[in-house]
């Protein structure tokens, strides 16, 4: 994906934020400078900062449907603030639990 340097400058850098993930979680990606080219892979299980951006945070909630194993996503409180994710979430087949 190119194109897209406008996702470095919004909540957090979207590209960079979202390329530690994936790598955290066994994906091969590069970051570009103005993208991310994603080789794919079983997605492993692991924990990620969502960096406070709500956004990031869902798209690992969704992403931990495919996962073999756990994803536990740090700083999601934002994610309330702009969709009710709980209820969905759930009937997604997603556990969602507050970390201690």
């Amino acid at each position: 994906m190119t194109g897209a340097s406008e996702l470095r400058v919004k909540e957090s850098d979207r590209l960079a934020v979202m390329a530690a993930g994936l790598g955290q979680l066994g994906i091969e990606c590069e970051l570009l400078a103005d993208g991310i080219r994603i080789q794919g892979g079983a997605m492993g299980g692991g924990r990620i900062d969502s960096h406070g951006d709500h956004r990031i945070a869902m798209a690992f909630a969704v992403a931990s449907l495919a996962a073999r194993d756990t994803i536990e996503i740090d700083d999601v409180a934002n994610v309330a603030t702009s969709f009710r994710i709980s209820a969905l979430a759930q009937a997604a087949g997603l556990d969602l639990a507050e970390g201690a």
